[in-house]
């Protein structure tokens, strides 16, 4: 009975370990950010919403330019107008930055809904070729290991050469 006994705290003890053993799992890390900004399609999208920006900018920096020539000509010509006439082109001004400044916006709004537009899928490409290379390596855990991500040291396998390879660059 006693030899029943050992044999059974034994196998619960071994039982226990081999559990403990088996519930660690692989970890590995990968620098995400430094992934996205080498993908090519990232390069390309933010060649794409640098050239929006831009157009977006020259609109708006026209319309501001226009505004400034109105401004300055309706001063200059204020001394010879009627205070009505001036307080109309003042009422004019202020509709012009009015305008001015909800273009602003809706470019701002547009630069957004398009940088979601492109990076969604790409950052989706990303994951998918991780969540696959740690499949493929057997690894449990990835951890982010990008900078101000909350990992203070990146000791373990570092998986971005190979999801790089798997995404073809």
């Amino acid at each position: 009975m006693k030899q029943v006994k050992k044999i059974a705290v034994a196998l619960v003890l071994f039982v226990a370990t081999s559990g403990f053993v088996n519930a660690q799992g692989k970890i590995a890390h990968v620098n995400v950010q430094e992934l996205l900004a080498d993908m090519p399609a990232m390069k390309a999208a933010d060649a794409e919403l640098k050239k929006l920006n831009e157009t977006l900018g020259a609109d708006i920096q026209a319309s501001m330019t226009e505004a400034r020539n109105k401004a300055n000509q309706y001063q200059s010509e204020a001394a010879s107008k009627t205070d009505e006439e001036n307080a109309k082109r003042q009422e004019e001004l202020m509709t012009y930055q009015q305008t001015i400044g909800t273009a602003q916006q809706a470019a701002q709004q547009e630069l957004q809904k398009k940088q979601q537009e492109l990076f969604v899928p790409i950052q989706e490409k990303a994951m998918l070729a991780i969540e696959k290379v740690a499949a493929a390596q057997g690894i449990d855990y990835v951890v982010d290991s990008s900078p101000g991500s909350g990992v203070l040291v990146a000791k373990g396998k570092d998986l971005l050469a190979a999801v790089k390879k798997e995404l073809g660059f």
